[in-house]
């Protein structure tokens, strides 16, 4: 049947959708949710059907959205026909998982190919994700699901041994070593193609720290050419096409905070194997407001993260680290860039990040044969010490594209508000996920200048009316929520 595209100018942000009339609909005994072959020529694809009631839609055409349009090469009021079309194979096989069954190499590849090739809706791909959640895959699937998760994406080839990579599990504020370890190890003579995210839920993700300082938005090519340079790079590997199905699964996992084991043990060794890593160190911050609070589950994932390492043939130390209260000063894109410059130029930076980031970079010259078992973390505080870290840094920042080098050229938000302690006493706690939500509110990371910078930590000694932190905002109004959103219990003092 032949119908007139609308351009409805609406982006899905993946999956493929088109809208139907609801006379077309009930006439083609279509209905919400099927399936139907959109075609143009020799360009065939299979959208996911809306209902429209009212006028957005009229008889005789159809709505189709951004990815479809560009997917067909169609413009607005071009004729298409359409054909009903079968669902998705792998609906069958997420139904076996939501029974309890285990699925085979066949059947999560094609779940993962649909997945990638944005057949699923957004319910249907959340059903998968909560299948996984309430029926674990065991170790084998997850293996299967690690290799097709990389099969189905991009892969950085850089033709060097070893290959350096390291991963936090995330949840603690402030939490940028990655920006220090990346410039300590390629100083060291390693390569470190470092892909990072951006912030979903908290105030800055390493990615939008970066940004601050340099360009992170790069295709493969380019990022190969980064590192072949300079041994280093810090980009977002959003904008690689590095295991895109991952990239959705985690979206669709974040408004129900899901985050079933076996999918982020899939999720974080595909993104490792899509860069080529041979030896990877992985960061379990424990306590609370971290993603993983009790020490049992970190011992749990951390033996999981060795056994399938060892079954892919990679080289991984899992380390479990203290993520009870921010590491940094800086909470938010610009305040954790000046944090990480102040560190790498030894300008009197945050001791607690210094140390965790020396003391990861440090296991990671012992694993990659840099240095000897006990002597790591002196050959990294060395390369640190002496300027090298900081020079690489400055020569990673500008084959990005960036120029940004001192701190004191880092603007942060002109709007603030120190929150003064009422008592003298000790600092006993530093709530992360407080401390987080303030941030956000004023306005991190989408305000590169927003965020908080703590001026004291846990243990330190204040005495009445100093101010414990500064809230900063890039406009008066968002300070003004962040104030309004302020408990006492944010810092609690003893």
């Amino acid at each position: 049947m032949k119908f007139t595209v609308k351009d409805v100018d609406i982006s899905s942000g993946g999956v493929l959708v088109a809208i139907l009339n609801k006379r077309d609909a009930q006439k083609l005994d279509i209905h919400n949710l099927d399936r139907i072959k959109v075609i143009k020529g020799d360009r065939v694809e299979t959208a996911v059907v809306d209902i429209a009631t009212g006028r957005t839609v009229k008889p005789g055409h159809i709505g189709l959205f951004e990815e479809m349009l560009s997917s067909l090469h169609v413009k607005n009021k071009d004729s298409v026909h359409i054909m009903l079309a079968r669902k998705p194979l792998s609906l069958d096989f997420i139904k076996k998982k939501l029974d309890g069954k285990k699925l085979n190499a066949r059947e999560i590849d094609q779940i993962v190919w649909d997945i990638t090739h944005n057949k699923l809706s957004d319910t249907e791909l959340t059903y998968f994700v909560s299948a996984c959640y309430t029926n674990l895959m065991d170790f084998n699937e997850t293996i299967m699901l690690t290799k097709s998760i990389v099969a189905h994406g991009t892969t950085l080839k850089l033709r060097k041994y070893p290959i350096i990579d390291k991963h936090s599990i995330g949840g603690v504020p402030g939490n940028r070593t990655t920006m220090l370890i990346v410039p300590i190890i390629a100083a060291a003579g390693l390569y470190i193609p470092k892909t990072s995210s951006r912030s979903i839920t908290s105030p800055a993700g390493t990615a939008d720290t970066m940004e601050v300082l340099a360009p992170v938005s790069f295709a493969v090519e380019k990022m190969r050419k980064i590192v072949e340079k300079t041994k280093g790079c810090i980009v977002w590997g959003g904008a690689l096409n590095l295991a895109p199905a991952d990239d959705k699964i985690i979206k669709v996992e974040k408004p129900l905070s899901i985050d079933a084991e076996s999918q982020l043990l899939a999720s974080i060794m595909a993104k490792k194997l899509s860069v080529g890593s041979t030896h990877i160190l992985i960061d379990i911050p424990i306590g609370k407001g971290s993603k993983i609070e009790k020490p049992y589950r970190a011992l749990k994932l951390k033996r999981e993260f060795e056994a399938i390492a060892r079954r892919l043939k990679r080289k991984i130390n899992v380390v479990i680290t203290d993520g009870s209260q921010p590491i940094g000063r800086g909470i938010g894109p610009a305040l954790e860039a000046r944090d990480v410059l102040d560190v790498l130029s030894n300008n009197d930076g945050a001791e607690d990040l210094r140390k965790k980031s020396v003391h990861m970079a440090g296991l990671i010259l012992e694993m990659a044969g840099k240095a000897r078992k006990g002597q790591g973390e002196k050959l990294a505080a060395e390369i640190l010490e002496s300027g090298k870290a900081y020079e690489k840094m400055r020569e990673i920042i500008k084959a990005q594209g960036g120029n940004t080098t001192s701190s004191s050229r880092i603007k942060v938000g002109k709007h603030r508000y120190g929150f003064r302690a009422y008592k003298s006493g000790r600092v006993t706690n530093v709530d992360p996920l407080h401390i987080s939500r303030i941030a956000r509110i004023a306005g991190a990371p989408t305000d590169k200048g927003a965020g908080i910078y703590l001026h004291y930590k846990r243990g330190d000694k204040v005495k009445k009316s100093d101010t414990l932190f500064t809230i900063h905002a890039e406009n008066s109004e968002k300070l003004k929520f962040a104030v309004e959103a302020l408990q006492k219990d944010v810092v609690v003092i003893r």
